[in-house]
This record gives structure tokens, C-alpha cells and sequence, in this order.
């Protein structure tokens, strides 16, 4: 094992510029090893982990079950594209359609988040014959032109020629209005665009039912259901990417379900292979019509991911990880609603599930980015992984595998409760 410094070094020497600085620590670990909720550095230093390769792991690192079912489609066949025939594909587009919300059962498999966020895009102009979209402030939906184009987070928009085909409104996050008012005015923002740029030119909203990097931001119930009946006056579709919030991240299968809405289009990806690169963008049969063009994904829905996701559903049914996410997402809110009433150094705690955000803010209200980087540096040290986002890159993020145990989370508790007070 090289050792951190070393990677350090070769990720300067031979890698871009950008992912130079893309760790969270001054003194990051070298991590060699996962073994479920628990990580492992090249000292041999245990790690509880309550981030999940950023909501990936959602049935834990190594998972031996998943892993036992991965290895062997691997020593038996790994790859041939979608042209020639085998069983794995369809088998998860089956199983697939059994979870989805509502009437959604067709799927086209990739590899990302992103080209499934792109090709969903796509399927929507297709189908209506439109070409802008709407699209939230804070949301994140890629790193391709399009879902670059998408998203509305400064640090992520790397191209500064990106697509003028996206109009954003408002979302349902403000400094200066409480949730329900601001979700009132995300509507109205909404309303606003479609009156300006006329719902005769847009193709689909897309958004996060909750937004994970723009900083685990969640609207209140009754929000897509209003949005939902608005977006269907104009012909508009509503485009949810799931890619960070599904697969029993936040008690439910999917986010969207929390609210009581069925989207048009859906994408997923992350959760789905717990680690093996598979995503895919999702509809009902009348949408599907539209994409008839021949199209693949080179590796989308090989045997492996393909296989591999097949044994991650079955692992959430098995081990009724909805249920526990729903019920162990309950515990640490309210231990962490606790702690906010104890350090006025956390604004808000919000989130569903175990997808939960608290908000760090200096006494003047303003984004507490330094103390939230110490934060995180001090509970490393002290064997805990937790992540972090938001404009500002000051709040909190915890997404662990939904493995974790009680007591994972009192000892993330009673950890946190110390740095916060040494602060």
C-alpha cells in the first residue's frame, strides 16, 4: 500500500487538475478495505462510514451476499452488448418494473447518473417534441453538456458555454422564509417560467425529489402533487432523478413515493449496483413509444451490473432495508434535533430516511465552511466518515449504508456532541 501522500502525489502528477483537491480532509486515510457500514485504512484503523461512498452502499461495503452473486456472473460471462441475447438485462428490467412507482416499467440501462439523467432528457423531447426544460436552484443532474446545463450548483458547472435550453426556478430552500412559504414561492417561480418562456417550448421539469448535494434539501409533502397538477395543465413532464435518493435510502423505495406522486420519467443509478457501475432511465409504456431509434449504452445492463443489481433488490426486500431506513432515520433525526437544541452552531436538520442534512451557520447566519471541514476532520480522527454539501459546503450530509445499527449511531452521536462542544 502506497499510503496517502503517495496517491496524493500521483493524483497531482498524472491525473486533471480538478480532481486534485477532491478530498474532504487536511490528513485524509488511505482506505483499503469495507466490510458493511465499516471502512478500513492502510494503518488498519476501523471506520464507522455514514456516507456511503456518497448514498452508493446502500446494503454495505462487501456485502457477501451481493458480492457471492457478482463473482459468479463474472466467471461465467461478463460482457457481449445488448446485441446478442442473454438473460441478466431483461431478468432486472422485470424485476425492475415490479418496484417502480405507478405505472413506470419500461427501463434503458447505463452506467451512470449522469448519461441516465441525459438520456431521459432525451426521451422527453422525443415524446413531446419540445426542447427547453425547467430546472431547480441547488439541483445537481450531471456532468455531461446537458445535465451539466441542468445544474444549478456553481463548483459543478464546469463549461461556461452550457446549453441556454435550461430556465431555472426557484427551490424550496430560502434564507429568509420558512419551508412552507418558500415552497409556496418555488410554485410561483415555476409558474412564472413556464409563463415567460410558454409551456408550448418545454419538455419536462427535472428535478431531486431531495436535492443531496445542493444540501439535502426536502420539501414539504404536499409540493409535487401541487407541481405535479400544475406541470399537467401546461403538458409539461415531470422528470425525477433518483439517482442519490433511491432504492430504500429514505424509507421508502423510492423518494418520489413520499410524496405521493408518479413521475413521467424517472432515473436511477448509484444504490442500484452498491458499487457496480449500472443506472437507468425509467417510464411508462406511452412515453416509451416515442424512443425508437436504435441506441445502447456499451455496458449498460451487462451481465455483471446487471446481475449484481438483480441481488441488491433482493437484498432490500430480504432485509426489509425501507422499513429499517424509515425507522433508524427516525432515531438519528431526532438525536440530531437534540444536539441542534444544545449548539446554536446547527441551523436545521431536514431530510427523510437516513438521507439527513444539518445546516451549519455562524452566529451572524452566515455558511459555517470552516467549521463544517474541522467538523468533519475532528470525527475522522475519531473513526466516524461523514459527508458534507450544500452551496455553501456547510452541511452535514448522512448517508450511511442502511445496515448501520443503533449504536452506530449513538457512537456517531455522542462523537459529533463532543467536536460540536470543543468548537
Amino acid at each position: 500500500m502506497i499510503g496517502a501522500d503517495k496517491i496524493i502525489q500521483k493524483k497531482k502528477e498524472f491525473l486533471f487538475p480538478s480532481s486534485h483537491g477532491n478530498h474532504f480532509y487536511k490528513n485524509p486515510p488511505q482506505i483499503v478495505k469495507g466490510d458493511m457500514q465499516y471502512l478500513y485504512d492502510d494503518q488498519g484503523k476501523e471506520y464507522i462510514d455514514f456516507f456511503a461512498g456518497v448514498s452508493v452502499m446502500n446494503c454495505g461495503h462487501c456485502n457477501k451476499e451481493i458480492l457471492d452473486v457478482a463473482i459468479s456472473q463474472m466467471q461465467t460471462l461478463q460482457h457481449t452488448t445488448i446485441i446478442y441475447l442473454t438473460e441478466q438485462m431483461v431478468n432486472l428490467a422485470e424485476k425492475l418494473a415490479t418496484v417502480l412507482p405507478g405505472n413506470l416499467r419500461r427501463s434503458f440501462f447505463c452506467c451512470t447518473g449522469s448519461e441516465a439523467n441525459e438520456g431521459a432528457m432525451l426521451l422527453a423531447r422525443l415524446y413531446t417534441g419540445k426542447n427547453d426544460f425547467i430546472a431547480l436552484h441547488n439541483g445537481l443532474h450531471g456532468r455531461t453538456h446537458l445535465t451539466m446545463s441542468a445544474t444549478a450548483i456553481p463548483m459543478w458547472r464546469a463549461d461556461p458555454d452550457l446549453s441556454r435550453c435550461i430556465h431555472f426556478a426557484k427551490n424550496v430552500y430560502s434564507d429568509t422564509l420558512d419551508l412552507e412559504s418558500a415552497a409556496k414561492a418555488s410554485i410561483e417561480s415555476i409558474k412564472q417560467v413556464i409563463e415567460e418562456q410558454g409551456a408550448e417550448n418545454i419538455a419536462a421539469l427535472i428535478a431531486e425529489p431531495i436535492q443531496g448535494n445542493g444540501g439535502i434539501i426536502t420539501p414539504p409533502l404536499w409540493y409535487f402533487k401541487e407541481l405535479k397538477a400544475l406541470l399537467e395543465q401546461h403538458d409539461i413532464l415531470l422528470l425525477i432523478d433518483e439517482v442519490q435518493t433511491g432504492f430504500a435510502r429514505t424509507g421508502k423505495m423510492f423518494a418520489i413515493e413520499n410524496y405521493g406522486v408518479v413521475p413521467d420519467i424517472m432515473t436511477v443509478a448509484k444504490a442500484l449496483g452498491n458499487g457496480m457501475p449500472i443506472s437507468a432511465f425509467c417510464t411508462n409504456d406511452e412515453i416509451a413509444k416515442a424512443f425508437t431509434k436504435p441506441s445502447a449504452s456499451t455496458l449498460g445492463g451487462n451481465p455483471v451490473s446487471s446481475a449484481t443489481a438483480m441481488a441488491v433488490l433482493d437484498y432490500i426486500e430480504k432485509n426489509n432495508l425501507c422499513e429499517r431506513s424509515e425507522y433508524l432515520g427516525a432515531i438519528l433525526k431526532q438525536k440530531l434535533e437534540l444536539l441542534k437544541e444544545k449548539h446554536p452552531i446547527i441551523k436545521e436538520v431536514r431530510g427523510l430516511g437516513l438521507m439527513l442534512g444539518a445546516e451549519l451557520v455562524k452566529a451572524n447566519g452566515e455558511a459555517a465552511s470552516e467549521e463544517t471541514d474541522l467538523i468533519l476532520e475532528k470525527l475522522k480522527d475519531r473513526g466516524l466518515i461523514v459527508g458534507k454539501n450544500g452551496l455553501g459546503r456547510n452541511v452535514l450530509a448522512f448517508q450511511p449504508p442502511l445496515v448501520i445499527t443503533e449504536e452506530n449511531i449513538e457512537v456517531l452521536i455522542q462523537n459529533l456532541d463532543d467536536v460540536l462542544s470543543e468548537l
